[in-house]
């Protein structure tokens, strides 16, 4: 499915309202979320001016940023990062939204290439406290910030969270403001913090009213993802 021409100034026009309600000069940036689609998709809505694409799986997204190389594109690993996956995300990817641990840090650190800019990093926090999800707790993300920070090939960038889709807005709401209290904590620790990466297609105006500077929308862009049967069948 190619993603209608319009839908991207739809979105950020939306965006920009959303800022502008709740009072937020700053601006908001779009991650567009590509996982589950192809690189011809990604392609049209580079061409209509969207730069940043976030990935879930590394090696979904390896032939995608190849297929796409020399466009100018910033790529955000977004999705849950296993060690032994390190070694190719440092290599390929701009962006790492779901640092989680020491360990993986560890391993980012020592394959970014000297040559390539710093990696941007995210510590991906499990604001809500949910078995089922992947983060750190509240409570270890001044540990590890300070640990992001001590690493030169990494460059710490703030904080990332996925909230438990609540039914209730207010529930979303209380998830979204402790990310945005914890994010002001932090940036008193590393003023130079800029992103607090929240809020999807479903409650990204939520998010934004709390203080989201980045927002990861995916099936608002491109569409509803294929069912199982298409993609067997594609």
């Amino acid at each position: 499915m190619t993603p209608r021409h319009d839908a991207l100034a739809e979105l950020l026009l939306a965006i920009e309202n959303a800022a502008a309600a709740a009072g937020r000069p700053r601006a908001t940036r779009l991650l567009a979320v590509s996982k589950t689609r192809t690189p011809s998709e990604v392609a049209a809505l580079a061409d209509a001016g969207q730069v940043a694409f976030g990935e879930n799986y590394v090696q979904e997204a390896l032939p995608k940023i190849d297929a796409l190389r020399g466009r100018g594109l910033e790529w955000h690993l977004i999705g849950h990062l296993q060690s032994n996956k390190a070694k190719d995300a440092a290599l390929a990817f701009d962006w790492v939204q779901s640092v989680d641990r020491p360990r993986l840090l560890a391993a980012l650190a020592r394959h970014r290439p000297a040559e390539a800019p710093p990696l941007d990093v995210l510590i991906q926090v499990n604001i809500d406290d949910e078995a089922s999800k992947h983060g750190c707790t509240p409570m270890d993300v001044d540990a590890l910030a300070d640990a992001v920070a001590a690493e030169p090939r990494l460059r710490l960038r703030g904080l990332m969270a996925i909230p438990a889709p609540h039914e209730d807005p207010a529930r979303r709401r209380a998830a979204f403001r402790a990310m945005a209290r914890l994010f002001a904590d932090l940036q008193d620790r590393h003023p130079g913090i800029d992103t607090l990466s929240m809020g999807m297609s479903e409650d990204f105006a939520e998010a934004i009213a709390e203080g989201a500077t980045m927002v990861r929308i995916g099936s608002a862009l491109f569409g509803p993802r294929p069912s199982k049967h298409e993609e067997s069948t594609a």
